[in-house]
């Protein structure tokens, strides 16, 4: 008789208490064999106490502050002893045995290190949300981009994304990864705050040697903007800075200073745009990031020369070699079978 693995769901909890009350009976519901963990990154609100009260089965770790999404994570999992942790927002709605089929996937692949359903939006629950989609890729330049979500534009799910794909990102709203490969790679860079750190764990996951995948049959609906909404520079300056921190530390050397520079001259364009149309915020908060990038370039060679490193060359072939805010601004192309991006590796149907 196979063991089945220990699976432990982690939801990272700040002043949360309204999504936990929303989301959380259907998580326990739908979750039949999976360990079930609230890790409260110091709330102010009345999580905790609520928790506490209604439900005693779920169990708790206190952190002493709010470390952020992205330490958050690693200073929970220390304390936390599975085969597999699904790192799920709180503002997630999930269906019945979701989390099976995406297990099921990693569990066949010994080389996969990390996966995630298809993430819907809890508001239109026919179109694709905007963290993760279909599974997440990233043009040459860092800047990511998912199947059935292009920049703004989200695709409604007619089952076009319906398959088994290695993917080249999957999203912190609803990660399922291997423990192991979790803090072989080093966990989450604590630094990114929140924004992009999952993307940066993948790439370094692929530079390891590992695959991440995507699984159509599993399908969550996720809130999104639930800490920071799309109009907070908070939001854009962690965009642009961590865009650019994963870019430098991840990229190899003989391709880092073009890429780098094409980066920062795009970020400018932006900036631009945003004084233009959406105010001055926006673009101080561009500025501060490039800034920010500078000052951190001592970590950031540290970080780059303590990289695992097995296959940096093989990472970056799975990078979409155009760039994709040409393609989307310039050319005009909204919908991602457009862009002619071939997966990494086609994965045979494991439903």
């Amino acid at each position: 008789m196979l063991t089945q693995p220990h699976v432990a769901i982690v939801i990272l909890n700040y002043n949360g208490c309204g999504f936990l009350e929303q989301f959380l009976p259907d998580v326990i519901r739908h979750s039949k064999g999976c360990e079930i963990i609230v890790a409260d990154n110091a709330s102010t609100d009345d999580s905790v106490a609520f928790l506490r009260e209604d439900f005693p089965e779920v169990r708790l770790i206190l952190l002493d502050k709010n470390y952020g999404f992205a330490e958050g994570y690693n200073q929970a999992l220390t304390q936390v002893r599975a085969d597999y942790y699904v790192l799920l927002n709180s503002d997630v709605a999930v269906s019945e045995n979701w989390c099976k089929p995406v297990i099921a996937l990693l569990e066949s692949n010994p080389k996969m290190a990390a996966a995630q359903p298809k993430i819907l939006s809890f508001h239109q629950k026919e179109h694709f949300e905007h963290a993760g989609a279909g599974g997440g890729y990233m043009d040459y330049l860092g800047f990511p981009f998912c199947r059935g979500r292009l920049f703004d534009t989200l695709e409604k799910d007619l089952g076009q994304y319906d398959d088994v794909q290695e993917i080249f990102w999957a999203t912190g709203a609803c990660m399922i990864i291997r423990a192991s490969c979790y803090h072989e790679a080093g966990g989450l860079d604590g630094d990114f705050f929140a924004h992009m750190e999952e993307i940066d764990l993948c790439w370094r996951l692929h530079r390891m040697g590992y695959s991440v995948g995507y699984q159509g049959a599993s399908k969550v609906w996720h809130v999104g903007g639930g800490t920071l909404g799309k109009s907070n520079p908070r939001k854009t300056y962690l965009n642009f800075r961590n865009g650019l921190w994963m870019l430098y530390k991840n990229t190899p050397g003989h391709l880092l200073l073009s890429r780098v520079f094409l980066r920062m001259l795009l970020d400018g364009i932006a900036g631009i745009k945003f004084l233009l149309s959406d105010g001055a915020g926006h673009f101080f908060a561009v500025l501060k990031a490039h800034r920010d990038f500078y000052l951190h370039l001592p970590e950031l060679n540290k970080k780059r020369k303590n990289l695992k490193t097995f296959d940096p060359n093989g990472a970056v072939n799975r990078l979409y070699s155009n760039s994709i805010v040409w393609e989307y601004f310039i050319k005009g192309k909204r919908v991602f079978a457009d862009l002619g991006v071939r997966p990494p590796n086609s994965v045979k149907n494991s439903r």
